[in-house]
């Protein structure tokens, strides 16, 4: 027999989850688990909760699909993640419920999206830097010190009379970096 555990969560003290709770009453849950939290946090001990009490053949019902995650990418997670558990969702606002078919089709298209717009930031991404090549422009992060700054870093270090502390301060580096052009690495 299956059972409706219900996850309520808003971001702030100032927020209430009054709305939620009585949404998840009014469904049928047995027991509800909160959290005050941003949704963009990892840390949060009641969908924690909720996800360690789950059962299988459980459904997990939220009031919207924004209180369970903030982003797309981690909806996709943690719903795959009940499913492998066999474990239901049900959306109460967007009325999705993948312990049916239809619900099951929403939420792979939602996958899908989610995969597809992973593919075109890739996509633009390698073509912006290819673009850029082509034109010259080299990525990464720009060098520290220039080469007649890494003369002087060289000459400043042979003269074993400045200490490393004062050729750093001198050139505005850091050890690391003093040590990864006199040393040659």
């Amino acid at each position: 027999m299956s059972a409706l555990i219900g996850y309520a969560r808003v971001s702030t003290t100032d927020q209430t989850l009054d709305l939620q709770l009585d949404a998840l009453k009014k469904a049928g849950c047995i027991k509800t688990f909160t959290d005050t939290a941003s949704g963009a946090k990892s840390e949060r001990t009641g969908l924690h909760d909720a996800l360690n009490y789950l059962m299988e053949q459980d459904i997990l019902v939220v009031w919207r699909l924004d209180r369970l995650g903030r982003y797309l990418k981690d909806l996709i997670d943690i719903i795959s993640r009940l499913d492998q558990r066999k474990i239901g969702f049900k959306s109460l606002t967007e009325n999705i419920d993948t312990t049916t078919s239809g619900g099951k089709l929403i939420f792979h298209i939602f996958g899908a999206l989610a995969e597809f717009e992973r593919n075109l930031i890739k996509e633009r991404t390698n073509a912006g830097l290819t673009a850029a090549r082509t034109r010259g422009i080299k990525g990464g992060r720009p060098k520290s010190l220039t080469e007649k700054k890494v003369e002087m870093a060289k000459q400043l270090y042979a003269d074993k009379s400045n200490s490393v502390e004062e050729i750093c301060k001198t050139l505005g580096i850091s050890r690391m970096t003093l040590w990864r052009y006199v040393k040659g690495k």
